[in-house]
């Protein structure tokens, strides 16, 4: 590897890119119009059951039982248990996917208890926790208005319809957090996919048909230097990106989410797993036309179906085995972590397999990219 050939062919790959204005739009623009669109629409805001994690502090007491069979008897909920053993509640349920979550606190029975006995006295507080997601508008208003169901219920028939039950309701990860929030690490992965993936498949077949690659091969420069020179431009292009959005999300949109060192080794090794893997699409492929119906076929499922838009906590468990095949749901989830929740277990995980994959990807592209056609 010589450090000037790669430096050469670096600024070589920038000034092409920077003079397609195609590619810029996609790159830097076309993000920055679904930040503006989707925190317009969002930020002052199915058909089966919800899914709600509960976690009972008070120890399955009389009225915590009492409540969750409330809860049940909504038939919007499917609730599943967890104890005390995991913790923090929304820390959990961050690594759920945002799944959303309640918490019957220790003291239920004994201050409603206190409340009925000492109705003349001040009441004690009896208020259960709900952690619900931002980003899915549909199933946090389900959640939330069943439990207010069952807490009107409950004070009704046990508590002679006196209000001595209420709820506090919290976003998943953060009080404060907001749609924005939860868009803002999408949108970082869909601009570590798509700008590599769509320019390398275009490039690679583009230089195959037009003979450039046959030119680059009189000169120095390796097939390894060319690919890493163009690894570091996307590395570049989409932290431009990434802050641009982060950025944006925090001047115009309040957006809580800053800047983390844990975001830094998505941003490395996420365009480097994108450019290998459209290296190997375009390389594949016999002509551009072909290649570029390949792309699309790579890409797009991974925008949709990856956390991008929509988190995958919501999606049919059949599809969310889907999503979890898909290398830009590792890289959106370990950015989630990096950025809202501060999981930094669960983040070493996801960039764990993000590492893996773009070895793997790395070596099939060095093995199928060729200056000459056979």
């Amino acid at each position: 590897m010589n450090p000037r050939r790669i430096f050469l062919s670096f600024r070589i790959l920038a000034r092409t890119y920077l003079r397609s204005r195609v590619g810029l739009f996609f790159s830097l623009v076309f993000p920055v119009i679904l930040i503006l669109l989707f925190g317009a629409i969002f930020s002052n805001g199915g058909s089966g059951k919800v899914s709600l994690i509960v976690q009972d502090l008070d120890g399955h007491s009389p009225a915590s039982q009492n409540f969750t069979r409330y809860l049940n008897s909504t038939g919007a909920l499917s609730l599943s248990f967890v104890g005390p053993g995991v913790g923090n509640l929304s820390s959990y349920l961050s690594g759920q996917g945002g799944t959303p979550g309640l918490v019957i606190p220790t003291g239920f029975q004994a201050n409603l208890t206190y409340n009925l006995e000492n109705p003349g006295l001040p009441p004690r507080p009896v208020r259960v926790v709900v952690y619900t997601n931002p980003t899915t508008g549909a199933s946090a208003g389900i959640v939330e208005g069943a439990v207010q169901g069952a807490i009107t219920e409950m004070n009704f028939v046990n508590a002679g319809a006196r209000p001595y039950i209420s709820y506090q309701g919290l976003n998943v990860g953060s009080a404060v957090y907001t749609y924005i929030d939860y868009l803002i690490p999408g949108l970082i992965g869909f601009s570590v996919l798509t700008s590599p993936m769509f320019s390398m498949v275009n490039i690679s077949s583009e230089y195959k048909k037009e003979k450039i690659f046959r030119q680059l091969s009189l000169t120095p420069l390796t097939r390894g230097e060319w690919l890493l020179s163009a690894i570091l431009w996307y590395i570049v292009l989409t932290a431009v990106s990434a802050f641009i959005m982060i950025a944006i999300g925090a001047l115009i949109f309040g957006a809580h989410v800053g800047f983390s060192w844990m975001l830094v080794p998505f941003l490395l090794i996420g365009p480097m797993l994108f450019t290998s893997l459209g290296l190997l699409a375009g390389s594949t492929a016999k002509d551009p036309e072909s290649a570029a119906v390949v792309g699309n076929l790579i890409t797009f499922p991974m925008m949709f179906l990856a956390g991008t838009f929509f988190p995958v906590s919501e999606f049919p468990s059949w599809l969310g085995v889907v999503a979890r095949v898909l290398p830009l749901y590792y890289v959106i989830e370990g950015i989630n972590n990096a950025l809202l929740f501060n999981n930094v277990g669960a983040a070493a995980v996801d960039l764990l397999v993000t590492v893996v994959l773009s070895a793997v990807f790395f070596a099939g592209a060095v093995l199928a990219f060729r200056w000459r056609d056979k």
